[in-house]
Protein backbone atom coordinates (compact mmCIF):
# COMPACT_ATOMS: atom_id res chain seq x y z
CA UNK A 1 0.00 0.00 0.00
CA UNK A 2 1.48 4.00 -0.75
CA UNK A 3 2.31 5.83 2.21
CA UNK A 4 1.69 8.78 0.05
CA UNK A 5 -2.40 8.29 -0.83
CA UNK A 6 -4.97 5.28 -1.15
CA UNK A 7 -5.41 4.55 -4.57
CA UNK A 8 -8.27 2.52 -3.24
CA UNK A 9 -10.03 5.76 -2.35
CA UNK A 10 -9.56 7.94 -4.92
CA UNK A 11 -11.10 5.13 -7.31
CA UNK A 12 -14.13 5.11 -4.57
CA UNK A 13 -14.59 8.88 -4.88
CA UNK A 14 -13.93 9.24 -8.79
CA UNK A 15 -15.84 6.43 -10.04
CA UNK A 16 -18.30 4.94 -7.52
CA UNK A 17 -19.37 8.59 -5.84
CA UNK A 18 -18.70 10.90 -8.16
CA UNK A 19 -19.31 8.86 -11.36
CA UNK A 20 -16.57 10.58 -13.12
CA UNK A 21 -16.34 8.23 -15.94
CA UNK A 22 -20.53 10.09 -16.95
CA UNK A 23 -17.95 12.71 -18.10
CA UNK A 24 -17.16 11.27 -21.45
CA UNK A 25 -20.52 11.93 -22.70
CA UNK A 26 -20.17 15.35 -22.87
CA UNK A 27 -18.26 16.73 -26.49
CA UNK A 28 -15.46 18.19 -24.12
CA UNK A 29 -14.58 15.45 -22.66
CA UNK A 30 -15.82 12.58 -25.56
CA UNK A 31 -11.91 11.25 -26.22
CA UNK A 32 -11.72 10.77 -22.65
CA UNK A 33 -12.70 6.91 -21.23
CA UNK A 34 -12.35 5.67 -17.88
CA UNK A 35 -9.13 3.55 -19.17
CA UNK A 36 -7.35 6.91 -20.22
CA UNK A 37 -8.42 8.56 -16.38
CA UNK A 38 -7.17 6.00 -15.01
CA UNK A 39 -3.87 6.06 -16.69
CA UNK A 40 -3.39 9.40 -16.16
CA UNK A 41 -3.66 8.71 -12.55
CA UNK A 42 -1.19 5.75 -12.74
CA UNK A 43 1.35 8.52 -14.43
CA UNK A 44 0.88 10.72 -11.62
CA UNK A 45 1.57 8.06 -9.11
CA UNK A 46 4.31 6.38 -10.57
CA UNK A 47 6.39 10.11 -11.11
CA UNK A 48 5.16 11.67 -7.34
CA UNK A 49 6.21 8.29 -5.82
CA UNK A 50 9.51 7.39 -7.89
CA UNK A 51 11.00 11.00 -8.40
CA UNK A 52 9.13 13.32 -6.03
CA UNK A 53 8.98 11.74 -2.80
CA UNK A 54 12.72 10.92 -2.70
CA UNK A 55 14.01 14.24 -2.28
CA UNK A 56 11.46 15.83 0.29
CA UNK A 57 13.47 15.36 3.14
CA UNK A 58 16.08 16.32 0.89
CA UNK A 59 14.59 19.51 0.13
CA UNK A 60 14.02 20.11 3.69
CA UNK A 61 17.38 19.68 5.14
CA UNK A 62 19.09 21.90 1.93
CA UNK A 63 16.51 24.83 1.46
CA UNK A 64 17.21 26.90 -1.39
CA UNK A 65 20.41 29.05 -0.95
CA UNK A 66 20.92 33.32 -1.88
CA UNK A 67 24.38 33.63 -3.70
CA UNK A 68 25.10 36.14 -6.11
CA UNK A 69 21.30 37.64 -6.75
CA UNK A 70 20.48 34.26 -7.81
CA UNK A 71 18.71 31.33 -5.60
CA UNK A 72 20.71 27.98 -5.82
CA UNK A 73 18.70 24.87 -5.11
CA UNK A 74 19.52 21.15 -5.19
CA UNK A 75 19.10 19.51 -8.56
CA UNK A 76 16.71 16.73 -7.80
CA UNK A 77 14.34 19.67 -8.10
CA UNK A 78 14.86 20.12 -11.85
CA UNK A 79 15.39 16.62 -12.59
CA UNK A 80 11.44 16.48 -10.74
CA UNK A 81 9.81 18.99 -12.46
CA UNK A 82 11.37 18.59 -15.75
CA UNK A 83 9.55 14.77 -15.41
CA UNK A 84 6.39 16.37 -14.76
CA UNK A 85 6.55 18.56 -17.81
CA UNK A 86 8.16 16.05 -20.15
CA UNK A 87 4.69 14.06 -19.14
CA UNK A 88 2.44 16.84 -20.58
CA UNK A 89 0.96 17.01 -16.82
CA UNK A 90 1.11 21.29 -16.55
CA UNK A 91 -1.62 21.17 -20.00
CA UNK A 92 -3.40 18.22 -18.32
CA UNK A 93 -6.54 20.23 -18.28
CA UNK A 94 -5.71 22.58 -21.37
CA UNK A 95 -7.17 22.51 -24.64
CA UNK A 96 -6.15 20.22 -27.30
CA UNK A 97 -4.94 23.27 -29.43
CA UNK A 98 -2.60 24.66 -26.64
CA UNK A 99 -1.03 21.23 -26.58
CA UNK A 100 -2.99 19.62 -23.16
CA UNK A 101 -4.81 16.48 -22.59
CA UNK A 102 -7.70 18.48 -21.76
CA UNK A 103 -8.79 16.01 -19.00
CA UNK A 104 -11.77 16.90 -16.66
CA UNK A 105 -10.65 18.71 -13.50
CA UNK A 106 -11.52 16.81 -10.98
CA UNK A 107 -9.24 13.95 -12.65
CA UNK A 108 -6.33 16.44 -12.76
CA UNK A 109 -6.71 17.72 -9.66
CA UNK A 110 -7.03 13.77 -8.27
CA UNK A 111 -3.40 13.29 -9.88
CA UNK A 112 -2.24 16.58 -8.81
CA UNK A 113 -2.51 15.06 -5.10
CA UNK A 114 0.05 12.65 -5.83
CA UNK A 115 2.43 15.34 -6.18
CA UNK A 116 1.30 17.38 -3.05
CA UNK A 117 1.66 14.32 -0.58
CA UNK A 118 4.92 13.29 -2.26
CA UNK A 119 6.59 16.48 -2.26
CA UNK A 120 4.85 19.54 -1.92
CA UNK A 121 7.83 22.17 -2.18
CA UNK A 122 8.86 20.74 -5.23
CA UNK A 123 5.22 20.42 -6.79
CA UNK A 124 4.89 24.24 -6.24
CA UNK A 125 6.84 25.09 -8.76
CA UNK A 126 4.62 23.60 -11.46
CA UNK A 127 1.33 24.19 -9.80
CA UNK A 128 1.76 27.71 -9.30
CA UNK A 129 2.83 27.82 -13.46
CA UNK A 130 -0.56 25.33 -14.29
CA UNK A 131 -2.68 28.44 -12.09
CA UNK A 132 -1.11 31.64 -13.65
CA UNK A 133 -1.23 29.80 -17.12
CA UNK A 134 -5.17 29.51 -16.65
CA UNK A 135 -5.70 33.11 -15.36
CA UNK A 136 -4.18 34.18 -18.57
CA UNK A 137 -5.93 31.97 -21.19
CA UNK A 138 -9.18 33.46 -19.22
CA UNK A 139 -8.04 37.17 -18.99
CA UNK A 140 -5.30 37.57 -21.50
CA UNK A 141 -5.13 38.62 -24.75
CA UNK A 142 -4.60 36.09 -27.78
CA UNK A 143 -1.14 37.43 -28.37
CA UNK A 144 -0.41 36.90 -24.45
CA UNK A 145 -1.55 33.43 -24.61
CA UNK A 146 0.43 33.11 -27.54
CA UNK A 147 3.76 34.35 -26.20
CA UNK A 148 3.68 33.24 -22.63
CA UNK A 149 0.81 30.37 -21.86
CA UNK A 150 2.10 27.94 -24.75
CA UNK A 151 5.75 27.96 -23.78
CA UNK A 152 4.63 27.59 -19.91
CA UNK A 153 2.24 24.46 -21.35
CA UNK A 154 5.69 22.58 -22.53
CA UNK A 155 8.00 24.02 -18.82
CA UNK A 156 9.57 25.99 -20.86
CA UNK A 157 8.26 28.97 -18.98
CA UNK A 158 7.26 28.63 -14.82
CA UNK A 159 4.77 30.94 -13.40
CA UNK A 160 4.08 32.68 -10.41
CA UNK A 161 1.63 35.28 -8.91
CA UNK A 162 2.54 38.31 -7.07
CA UNK A 163 0.44 40.29 -5.02
CA UNK A 164 2.14 40.78 -1.22
CA UNK A 165 4.12 43.42 -0.60
CA UNK A 166 5.82 44.65 3.21
CA UNK A 167 2.95 47.10 4.31
CA UNK A 168 0.49 44.91 2.18
CA UNK A 169 -0.50 41.34 2.99
CA UNK A 170 -3.80 40.65 3.01
CA UNK A 171 -4.61 44.04 2.68
CA UNK A 172 -4.11 44.68 -0.77
CA UNK A 173 -6.24 47.56 -0.99
CA UNK A 174 -2.55 49.34 0.03
CA UNK A 175 -0.54 48.03 -2.72
CA UNK A 176 2.08 50.34 -3.78
CA UNK A 177 4.00 49.16 -6.82
CA UNK A 178 2.93 51.28 -9.20
CA UNK A 179 3.20 50.82 -13.74
CA UNK A 180 3.77 53.77 -15.51
CA UNK A 181 2.78 53.80 -19.15
CA UNK A 182 4.89 53.85 -22.33
CA UNK A 183 3.90 55.21 -26.06
CA UNK A 184 4.87 51.73 -27.05
CA UNK A 185 1.51 50.28 -25.17
CA UNK A 186 3.93 48.33 -22.39
CA UNK A 187 4.19 49.24 -19.08
CA UNK A 188 7.27 49.99 -16.68
CA UNK A 189 6.47 49.13 -13.20
CA UNK A 190 8.27 49.95 -9.72
CA UNK A 191 8.33 48.22 -6.33
CA UNK A 192 8.47 45.20 -3.94
CA UNK A 193 6.70 42.43 -3.60
CA UNK A 194 7.54 39.81 -0.63
CA UNK A 195 6.52 36.10 -0.38
CA UNK A 196 6.52 35.31 -4.28
CA UNK A 197 6.86 31.30 -4.33
CA UNK A 198 8.55 30.28 -7.06
CA UNK A 199 9.61 34.22 -7.72
CA UNK A 200 13.52 32.66 -9.35
CA UNK A 201 14.92 29.49 -9.87
CA UNK A 202 16.61 28.53 -12.91
CA UNK A 203 13.70 25.17 -13.04
CA UNK A 204 13.03 26.98 -16.66
CA UNK A 205 14.01 29.60 -19.06
CA UNK A 206 11.60 32.00 -18.07
CA UNK A 207 9.66 32.59 -15.18
CA UNK A 208 6.29 34.54 -15.81
CA UNK A 209 5.16 36.69 -13.24
CA UNK A 210 1.68 37.60 -12.80
CA UNK A 211 1.95 41.43 -10.89
CA UNK A 212 -0.62 43.54 -9.20
CA UNK A 213 0.47 47.18 -9.28
CA UNK A 214 -1.31 50.81 -9.49
CA UNK A 215 -1.56 52.98 -12.82
CA UNK A 216 -0.85 56.74 -12.88
CA UNK A 217 -4.69 57.69 -12.89
CA UNK A 218 -5.59 54.56 -10.30
CA UNK A 219 -8.36 55.39 -7.91
CA UNK A 220 -7.66 54.52 -4.28
CA UNK A 221 -8.24 51.00 -3.22
CA UNK A 222 -8.94 47.49 -4.69
CA UNK A 223 -10.30 49.03 -7.72
CA UNK A 224 -7.93 50.92 -8.59
CA UNK A 225 -5.47 47.43 -9.14
CA UNK A 226 -4.62 46.58 -12.34
CA UNK A 227 -2.79 43.22 -13.41
CA UNK A 228 0.12 43.04 -15.73
CA UNK A 229 2.37 39.94 -16.98
CA UNK A 230 6.25 40.95 -15.89
CA UNK A 231 8.48 38.03 -17.59
CA UNK A 232 11.79 37.73 -15.52
CA UNK A 233 13.26 37.32 -19.27
CA UNK A 234 11.89 39.77 -22.04
CA UNK A 235 10.63 36.98 -24.66
CA UNK A 236 11.56 38.19 -28.16
CA UNK A 237 8.74 37.55 -31.48
CA UNK A 238 10.52 34.28 -32.40
CA UNK A 239 9.53 33.17 -28.79
CA UNK A 240 13.26 33.01 -27.74
CA UNK A 241 14.48 34.44 -24.35
CA UNK A 242 15.95 38.18 -24.53
CA UNK A 243 17.52 40.15 -22.25
CA UNK A 244 17.29 40.14 -18.13
CA UNK A 245 14.20 42.29 -17.36
CA UNK A 246 14.52 44.83 -14.28
CA UNK A 247 13.12 42.43 -11.87
CA UNK A 248 15.63 41.02 -9.08
CA UNK A 249 15.86 38.62 -6.29
CA UNK A 250 16.60 40.88 -3.41
CA UNK A 251 16.32 37.51 -0.96
CA UNK A 252 14.81 34.65 0.23
CA UNK A 253 12.87 34.49 3.45
CA UNK A 254 13.37 31.41 5.28
CA UNK A 255 9.89 29.31 6.47
CA UNK A 256 9.26 26.67 9.14
CA UNK A 257 8.29 24.47 6.76
CA UNK A 258 7.23 24.14 2.88
CA UNK A 259 11.37 24.92 2.88
CA UNK A 260 11.58 23.25 -0.89
CA UNK A 261 9.92 26.21 -2.25
CA UNK A 262 11.65 29.43 -2.90
CA UNK A 263 9.69 32.14 -1.32
CA UNK A 264 11.37 35.20 -2.57
CA UNK A 265 11.63 38.98 -2.36
CA UNK A 266 11.18 40.37 -5.28
CA UNK A 267 12.18 44.57 -6.19
CA UNK A 268 10.73 45.98 -9.56
CA UNK A 269 12.16 48.61 -11.23
CA UNK A 270 16.17 48.90 -9.99
CA UNK A 271 17.81 48.95 -12.76
CA UNK A 272 19.81 46.24 -11.72
CA UNK A 273 19.60 44.30 -14.84
CA UNK A 274 19.68 46.57 -17.56
CA UNK A 275 22.42 48.86 -17.27
CA UNK A 276 22.63 52.21 -19.33
CA UNK A 277 18.93 51.24 -20.32
CA UNK A 278 15.93 53.13 -18.75
CA UNK A 279 14.41 51.50 -15.00
CA UNK A 280 11.48 49.65 -14.77
CA UNK A 281 10.47 46.31 -15.38
CA UNK A 282 8.55 46.12 -18.43
CA UNK A 283 5.47 44.46 -18.30
CA UNK A 284 2.24 44.59 -20.64
CA UNK A 285 -1.87 44.70 -18.80
CA UNK A 286 -3.56 41.79 -18.07
CA UNK A 287 -7.29 42.69 -18.64
CA UNK A 288 -8.66 45.82 -18.40
CA UNK A 289 -6.98 48.46 -16.43
CA UNK A 290 -8.29 48.93 -12.41
CA UNK A 291 -10.10 45.33 -12.74
CA UNK A 292 -6.55 43.79 -12.31
CA UNK A 293 -8.02 42.36 -8.67
CA UNK A 294 -10.87 40.51 -10.46
CA UNK A 295 -8.40 38.56 -13.00
CA UNK A 296 -6.23 37.65 -10.31
CA UNK A 297 -9.19 36.22 -8.07
CA UNK A 298 -9.35 33.51 -10.85
CA UNK A 299 -5.87 32.43 -10.11
CA UNK A 300 -6.46 33.00 -6.31
CA UNK A 301 -9.05 31.19 -5.91
CA UNK A 302 -7.89 28.49 -8.03
CA UNK A 303 -5.08 28.32 -5.65
CA UNK A 304 -7.37 28.25 -2.65
CA UNK A 305 -9.34 25.09 -3.73
CA UNK A 306 -5.55 23.58 -4.39
CA UNK A 307 -4.25 24.84 -1.06
CA UNK A 308 -7.01 22.60 0.60
CA UNK A 309 -6.18 20.23 -1.70
CA UNK A 310 -2.48 20.57 -0.45
CA UNK A 311 -3.18 20.79 3.21
CA UNK A 312 -5.42 17.34 2.70
CA UNK A 313 -2.60 15.66 1.11
CA UNK A 314 0.05 16.59 3.69
CA UNK A 315 -2.96 15.13 6.29
CA UNK A 316 -3.46 11.93 3.98
CA UNK A 317 0.41 11.01 4.04
CA UNK A 318 0.68 11.40 7.96
CA UNK A 319 -2.00 9.20 8.31
CA UNK A 320 -0.91 6.69 6.45
CA UNK A 321 2.60 6.95 7.52
CA UNK A 322 1.32 6.63 11.47
CA UNK A 323 -1.00 3.72 10.74
CA UNK A 324 1.63 1.54 9.35
CA UNK A 325 3.97 3.04 12.00
CA UNK A 326 0.91 1.71 14.18
CA UNK A 327 0.74 -1.57 12.58
CA UNK A 328 4.44 -2.68 13.01
CA UNK A 329 5.34 -1.31 16.56
CA UNK A 330 5.23 -3.68 19.18
CA UNK A 331 4.37 -1.14 22.80
CA UNK A 332 2.78 -2.34 25.71
CA UNK A 333 0.18 -5.18 26.51
CA UNK A 334 -4.18 -5.23 26.75
CA UNK A 335 -5.08 -3.02 29.98
CA UNK A 336 -6.59 -6.33 30.96
CA UNK A 337 -3.42 -8.96 30.30
CA UNK A 338 -1.75 -8.58 33.83
CA UNK A 339 1.31 -10.68 32.93
CA UNK A 340 4.43 -8.37 31.92
CA UNK A 341 6.31 -11.93 30.38
CA UNK A 342 3.76 -11.83 27.49
CA UNK A 343 4.29 -10.18 23.75
CA UNK A 344 3.57 -6.95 23.48
CA UNK A 345 0.96 -5.95 21.10
CA UNK A 346 1.22 -3.49 18.03
CA UNK A 347 0.20 0.46 19.07
CA UNK A 348 -3.08 -0.22 16.83
CA UNK A 349 -4.14 -2.54 19.03
CA UNK A 350 -4.60 0.04 21.90
CA UNK A 351 -7.93 2.28 22.15
CA UNK A 352 -6.40 5.39 22.20
CA UNK A 353 -4.45 4.71 19.38
CA UNK A 354 -7.33 3.83 17.50
CA UNK A 355 -9.30 6.74 18.38
CA UNK A 356 -6.10 9.29 16.81
CA UNK A 357 -6.27 7.36 13.58
CA UNK A 358 -9.81 6.81 13.26
CA UNK A 359 -10.01 10.64 13.74
CA UNK A 360 -7.03 10.90 10.93
CA UNK A 361 -8.89 9.04 8.81
CA UNK A 362 -12.56 11.04 9.24
CA UNK A 363 -10.18 14.28 8.62
CA UNK A 364 -8.78 13.16 5.61
CA UNK A 365 -10.73 11.25 3.67
CA UNK A 366 -13.63 13.69 4.66
CA UNK A 367 -11.20 16.82 2.82
CA UNK A 368 -10.49 14.29 -0.10
CA UNK A 369 -13.96 13.78 -0.93
CA UNK A 370 -15.29 17.80 -0.48
CA UNK A 371 -11.82 18.96 -2.84
CA UNK A 372 -12.73 16.60 -5.32
CA UNK A 373 -16.72 17.41 -5.49
CA UNK A 374 -15.10 21.03 -6.01
CA UNK A 375 -13.39 19.71 -9.07
CA UNK A 376 -16.31 17.97 -10.31
CA UNK A 377 -18.16 21.66 -9.60
CA UNK A 378 -15.76 23.25 -11.88
CA UNK A 379 -16.19 20.58 -14.48
CA UNK A 380 -19.78 21.45 -14.55
CA UNK A 381 -19.10 24.85 -14.73
CA UNK A 382 -17.44 24.59 -17.86
CA UNK A 383 -19.23 21.71 -19.46
CA UNK A 384 -22.59 21.03 -18.24
CA UNK A 385 -24.97 21.46 -21.22
CA UNK A 386 -27.74 23.35 -19.38
CA UNK A 387 -26.54 26.54 -18.77
CA UNK A 388 -28.68 26.70 -15.64
CA UNK A 389 -26.52 23.72 -14.23
CA UNK A 390 -23.25 25.59 -15.51
CA UNK A 391 -24.66 28.68 -13.17
CA UNK A 392 -25.75 26.72 -10.60
CA UNK A 393 -22.45 24.94 -10.43
CA UNK A 394 -20.23 28.14 -10.02
CA UNK A 395 -22.33 29.54 -7.30
CA UNK A 396 -21.96 26.33 -5.26
CA UNK A 397 -18.32 26.41 -6.05
CA UNK A 398 -18.30 30.23 -5.09
CA UNK A 399 -19.73 29.04 -1.39
CA UNK A 400 -17.80 26.40 -0.75
CA UNK A 401 -14.37 27.50 -1.59
CA UNK A 402 -13.72 29.24 1.94
CA UNK A 403 -14.69 25.88 3.30
CA UNK A 404 -12.43 23.75 0.69
CA UNK A 405 -9.71 25.84 1.39
CA UNK A 406 -9.54 26.54 4.82
CA UNK A 407 -11.37 23.32 6.88
CA UNK A 408 -8.95 21.17 5.36
CA UNK A 409 -6.35 23.49 6.21
CA UNK A 410 -7.24 23.39 10.09
CA UNK A 411 -8.38 19.89 10.27
CA UNK A 412 -5.39 18.43 7.92
CA UNK A 413 -3.05 19.95 9.87
CA UNK A 414 -4.36 18.52 13.39
CA UNK A 415 -4.33 14.72 11.24
CA UNK A 416 -1.05 15.73 11.47
CA UNK A 417 -0.56 16.34 14.83
CA UNK A 418 -2.34 13.19 15.95
CA UNK A 419 -0.09 11.06 13.81
CA UNK A 420 2.87 12.61 15.78
CA UNK A 421 1.15 12.08 18.82
CA UNK A 422 0.23 8.25 17.66
CA UNK A 423 4.05 7.56 16.92
CA UNK A 424 5.15 9.15 20.16
CA UNK A 425 8.76 10.39 20.86
CA UNK A 426 9.66 9.19 17.44
CA UNK A 427 6.84 11.18 15.75
CA UNK A 428 8.56 14.03 17.38
CA UNK A 429 12.47 13.09 15.64
CA UNK A 430 13.26 13.99 12.32
CA UNK A 431 14.31 10.34 11.75
CA UNK A 432 10.68 10.19 10.79
CA UNK A 433 8.87 12.48 7.97
CA UNK A 434 5.47 13.23 10.18
CA UNK A 435 7.15 16.09 11.42
CA UNK A 436 8.12 17.42 8.65
CA UNK A 437 4.19 17.03 6.84
CA UNK A 438 3.17 18.83 10.18
CA UNK A 439 5.55 21.91 9.18
CA UNK A 440 5.11 21.83 6.20
CA UNK A 441 0.58 22.38 6.24
CA UNK A 442 0.91 24.77 9.31
CA UNK A 443 1.60 27.04 5.94
CA UNK A 444 -1.66 26.38 4.75
CA UNK A 445 -4.55 28.28 7.18
CA UNK A 446 -2.09 31.46 6.21
CA UNK A 447 -1.23 31.90 3.18
CA UNK A 448 -3.67 32.13 -0.19
CA UNK A 449 -6.11 33.95 2.75
CA UNK A 450 -6.06 33.34 6.25
CA UNK A 451 -8.38 31.42 8.34
CA UNK A 452 -9.85 34.69 9.20
CA UNK A 453 -10.31 36.62 6.28
CA UNK A 454 -11.78 33.60 4.47
CA UNK A 455 -14.35 33.16 7.77
CA UNK A 456 -15.12 36.99 7.10
CA UNK A 457 -15.56 35.88 3.44
CA UNK A 458 -17.70 33.25 3.98
CA UNK A 459 -19.82 34.84 7.10
CA UNK A 460 -19.61 38.48 5.51
CA UNK A 461 -19.61 38.22 1.72
CA UNK A 462 -20.91 34.53 0.54
CA UNK A 463 -23.93 33.52 2.81
CA UNK A 464 -25.50 37.05 1.56
CA UNK A 465 -24.28 37.32 -1.79
CA UNK A 466 -27.36 37.83 -4.47
CA UNK A 467 -29.79 37.52 -1.83
CA UNK A 468 -28.78 34.80 0.23
CA UNK A 469 -28.35 32.55 -2.94
CA UNK A 470 -25.78 30.72 -2.11
CA UNK A 471 -26.57 29.50 1.00
CA UNK A 472 -29.91 28.21 -0.04
CA UNK A 473 -28.48 26.24 -3.01
CA UNK A 474 -25.94 24.53 -0.75
CA UNK A 475 -28.58 24.07 1.89
CA UNK A 476 -30.95 22.41 -1.02
CA UNK A 477 -28.25 20.45 -1.77
CA UNK A 478 -27.51 19.35 1.33
CA UNK A 479 -30.94 18.60 2.17
CA UNK A 480 -31.57 16.56 -1.13
CA UNK A 481 -28.99 13.90 0.54
CA UNK A 482 -30.75 14.13 3.76
CA UNK A 483 -33.95 13.00 1.77
CA UNK A 484 -32.57 9.93 -0.02
CA UNK A 485 -30.99 9.04 3.35
CA UNK A 486 -34.24 9.15 5.04
CA UNK A 487 -36.00 7.13 2.87
CA UNK A 488 -33.13 4.59 3.24
CA UNK A 489 -33.89 4.56 6.41
CA UNK A 490 -31.42 2.61 9.25
CA UNK A 491 -27.98 4.53 10.39
CA UNK A 492 -28.10 6.85 7.11
CA UNK A 493 -31.69 8.37 8.58
CA UNK A 494 -29.90 9.04 12.29
CA UNK A 495 -27.17 10.62 9.81
CA UNK A 496 -29.43 12.49 8.00
CA UNK A 497 -31.66 14.02 10.85
CA UNK A 498 -28.07 15.75 12.59
CA UNK A 499 -27.52 17.46 9.23
CA UNK A 500 -30.86 18.18 8.48
CA UNK A 501 -30.62 19.91 12.43
CA UNK A 502 -27.01 21.73 11.56
CA UNK A 503 -29.45 22.95 8.05
CA UNK A 504 -31.53 24.56 9.97
CA UNK A 505 -29.17 26.09 12.96
CA UNK A 506 -26.92 27.39 9.59
CA UNK A 507 -29.99 29.68 8.44
CA UNK A 508 -31.58 30.77 11.92
CA UNK A 509 -27.87 31.54 12.93
CA UNK A 510 -26.81 33.25 9.93
CA UNK A 511 -30.32 35.28 9.71
CA UNK A 512 -29.78 36.52 13.22
CA UNK A 513 -26.11 37.28 12.86
CA UNK A 514 -26.89 39.48 9.66
CA UNK A 515 -29.74 41.12 11.27
CA UNK A 516 -27.96 42.66 13.73
CA UNK A 517 -27.39 45.83 11.28
CA UNK A 518 -24.02 46.00 13.63
CA UNK A 519 -21.04 44.36 10.81
CA UNK A 520 -18.25 44.65 13.47
CA UNK A 521 -20.56 42.76 16.23
CA UNK A 522 -21.74 40.14 13.29
CA UNK A 523 -17.92 39.32 11.90
CA UNK A 524 -16.48 39.23 15.00
CA UNK A 525 -16.26 35.50 15.92
CA UNK A 526 -16.93 34.51 11.82
CA UNK A 527 -13.82 32.11 12.71
CA UNK A 528 -16.50 30.03 14.55
CA UNK A 529 -18.97 30.11 11.95
CA UNK A 530 -16.68 28.82 9.15
CA UNK A 531 -16.02 26.21 11.85
CA UNK A 532 -19.38 25.42 12.44
CA UNK A 533 -20.43 25.12 8.32
CA UNK A 534 -17.39 23.47 7.81
CA UNK A 535 -17.97 20.71 10.02
CA UNK A 536 -21.79 20.54 8.66
CA UNK A 537 -20.32 20.67 5.07
CA UNK A 538 -18.01 17.68 6.08
CA UNK A 539 -20.82 15.80 7.76
CA UNK A 540 -22.83 15.83 4.87
CA UNK A 541 -19.98 14.69 2.54
CA UNK A 542 -19.57 11.72 4.89
CA UNK A 543 -23.52 11.26 4.70
CA UNK A 544 -23.02 10.87 1.04
CA UNK A 545 -20.08 8.74 1.59
CA UNK A 546 -21.86 6.47 2.99
CA UNK A 547 -24.76 6.47 1.20
CA UNK A 548 -22.50 5.33 -1.56
CA UNK A 549 -21.03 2.65 0.55
CA UNK A 550 -24.51 1.24 1.25
CA UNK A 551 -24.75 -2.44 2.64
CA UNK A 552 -21.36 -3.51 0.67
CA UNK A 553 -18.97 -5.88 2.36
CA UNK A 554 -15.26 -5.48 2.49
CA UNK A 555 -12.57 -3.88 4.87
CA UNK A 556 -12.38 -0.76 2.27
CA UNK A 557 -16.10 -0.30 3.07
CA UNK A 558 -16.78 -1.00 6.57
CA UNK A 559 -13.95 1.51 7.38
CA UNK A 560 -15.97 3.86 5.18
CA UNK A 561 -18.71 3.30 7.86
CA UNK A 562 -16.65 3.34 10.57
CA UNK A 563 -15.25 6.45 9.78
CA UNK A 564 -19.01 8.14 8.68
CA UNK A 565 -19.77 7.12 12.07
CA UNK A 566 -17.15 8.44 13.69
CA UNK A 567 -17.43 11.79 12.22
CA UNK A 568 -21.19 12.01 13.29
CA UNK A 569 -20.76 10.63 16.90
CA UNK A 570 -17.38 12.40 17.90
CA UNK A 571 -17.42 15.90 15.93
CA UNK A 572 -20.70 16.75 14.41
CA UNK A 573 -21.60 17.95 17.98
CA UNK A 574 -19.62 20.81 17.31
CA UNK A 575 -21.55 22.29 15.22
CA UNK A 576 -24.42 23.15 18.27
CA UNK A 577 -21.82 24.19 20.45
CA UNK A 578 -20.60 26.96 17.57
CA UNK A 579 -24.17 28.02 16.60
CA UNK A 580 -24.82 28.37 20.76
CA UNK A 581 -21.97 30.69 20.71
CA UNK A 582 -22.82 32.33 17.93
CA UNK A 583 -26.67 33.41 18.70
CA UNK A 584 -25.72 34.41 21.82
CA UNK A 585 -23.89 37.10 20.14
CA UNK A 586 -20.69 37.04 22.56
CA UNK A 587 -18.30 39.81 22.13
CA UNK A 588 -15.54 38.72 24.43
CA UNK A 589 -12.77 39.18 21.96
CA UNK A 590 -14.01 42.43 20.03
CA UNK A 591 -14.83 44.05 23.71
CA UNK A 592 -10.98 43.26 24.79
CA UNK A 593 -8.61 46.08 24.56
CA UNK A 594 -5.02 46.55 23.84
CA UNK A 595 -3.94 47.81 27.39
CA UNK A 596 -5.57 45.02 28.84
CA UNK A 597 -3.25 42.11 27.57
Amino acid sequence: MSLLLSRRDLEFLLYDWLKIDGLTARPRYAEHSRETFTAALALCETLATDHFAPHNRLGDENEPVFENGRARIIPEVKAATDLFSEAGLIAAGADFDLGGMQLPQTIVQAGLAWFQAANVGTAAYPFLTIAAANLLIAHGSPAQIDRYVRPMMTGRFFGTMCLTEPQAGSSLSDVRTRAEPQPDGSWRLFGSKCYISGGEHDLSENIVHLVLARTPDAPPGVKGISLFVVPKRLVEDDGSCGARNDVALAGLIHKMGYRGVTSTILNFGEGAHRPGEKAGAIGWLVGERHRGLACMFHMMNEARVGVGLGSTALGYTGYLHALDYARTRPQGRSPVNKDPTSPQVALIEHADIRRMLLAQKSYVEGSLALNLYCGRLLDDERTAEDPADRARATLLLDMLTPIAKSWPAQWCVEANSLAIQVMGGYGYTRDYPVEQFYRDNRLNPIHEGTHGIQAIDLLGRKAVMQGGAGLRLLADVMRQTCARATHIGGEPAIFASQVESGIARMEATTARLHGLGDPERTLANAWTYLEAVGHLVVGWIWLEQRLTVGNATGDFEDGKRQAARYFFRWEMPRIDVGFDLLDSLDDTPLAMRDAWF
